[in-house]
């Protein structure tokens, strides 16, 4: 572990994740691109910029439901920390395999004093909840009578979802994992409140997942009623299935199939096939952009509260401070 550990902190890894993960999200636009472009002159630049925006607010959700997460197990973090945490940490996911992202997050997370079993329990509990929201709200939304049925055998992975992610069962788990890793458990456990709140996040976030397919179905022609549970029901279904298939980066190819399998049921497969393109872009750009920003802001606010703190420490060595005023 201590070698893992000095290995996950090393500069090196830090900038060859960084790499790879550019490598990746630059392999799949180049392959793409034939479809991308045509798919974003079919749909518009401005209504391609709306769907950015609804994938942007879904991210912001999904961060205050592991921020809450984190607060529940005796680590509550900044808004601008989390984000950090977060955001440039779930760039991992466009890598095989779907333990980069908590590995990222755990050696963020240290730097801010949070042990990384915590990190690690916390982020793994957050997928299992994405994944148990995604499938609730695929079951609430998703039109059967248009030859959805055949989907079924995707919701049964709520089913052992939902007894894990019970409180008692939950902390039990986390107990497990702690003594077999050999680590201190959480200061508090998770109480029930703490996973419905992240859960409402999760749910929030899906349906702006939603609304970005939306906007660009209603372009399209896609009926308005309708449109709206398909394509909030048909995101969080495809995501839910591509989840599961930890081989591919962020599901790709299998997500993407499974989006334009369901949308065709209201639409054309090409309209389907431009939608899902583009989703897939703006998707990978707001994951970028509240990286980017999230780094800013966090070096921003830690630079600031550094000259702030050497500034006070010159008035105090000088006697000029406020408190030197007064005396």
């Amino acid at each position: 572990m201590a070698l893992i550990s000095r290995f996950l902190a090393s500069r090196t890894l830090r900038w060859g994740f960084a790499a790879l993960t550019l490598a990746f999200g630059v392999w799949y636009v180049a392959e793409k691109w034939g479809g991308i472009h045509s798919g974003l002159h079919r749909i518009g630049l401005p209504v391609a910029f709306g769907a950015l925006a609804c994938v942007l607010a879904a991210l912001v959700c999904t961060m205050m439901s592991w921020r809450a997460l984190m607060a529940g197990m005796g680590s509550p973090l900044s808004v601008g920390v989390t984000s950090r945490v977060v955001f440039v940490g779930q760039l991992g996911k466009y890598l095989p395999g779907s333990v980069w992202p908590v590995l990222a997050q755990m050696e963020l997370a240290t730097e801010h004093k949070v042990p990384r079993a915590r990190t690690a329990a916390a982020s793994v509990i957050s997928m299992c909840l994405s994944l148990l929201c995604a499938l609730i709200v695929a079951l609430l939304t998703l039109p059967f009578a248009h030859g959805l049925a055949r989907y079924w055998w995707g919701f049964l992975i709520a089913l052992p979802l939902l007894v894990c992610l019970y409180a008692p069962v939950l902390n039990w788990l986390l107990r497990l994992s702690f003594k077999v890793l050999r680590r201190e458990p959480p200061e508090q456990a998770l109480s029930g409140r703490v996973i419905l709140v992240a859960m409402a996040w999760y749910l929030v976030s899906w349906i702006f997942y939603g609304l970005q397919i939306y906007v660009m179905a209603l372009r399209l022609g896609v009926h308005p009623l309708s449109g709206l549970t398909l394509s909030i029901g048909a995101f969080a279904l495809s995501w839910a299935i591509g989840f599961v298939i930890v081989l591919a980066p962020a599901g790709t190819g299998f997500r993407d199939a499974m989006l334009i399998a369901v949308l065709s049921t209201q639409m054309s497969v090409g309209a389907a096939t431009a939608i899902t393109l583009v989703s897939r872009i703006a998707t990978a750009l707001a994951d970028g952009i509240a990286a980017g920003v999230s780094v800013i802001f966090y070096k921003y606010k830690h630079r600031t509260s550094r000259d702030l703190k050497q500034r006070e420490s010159r008035e105090a060595a000088t006697g000029t401070g406020p408190g030197a005023a007064r005396t």
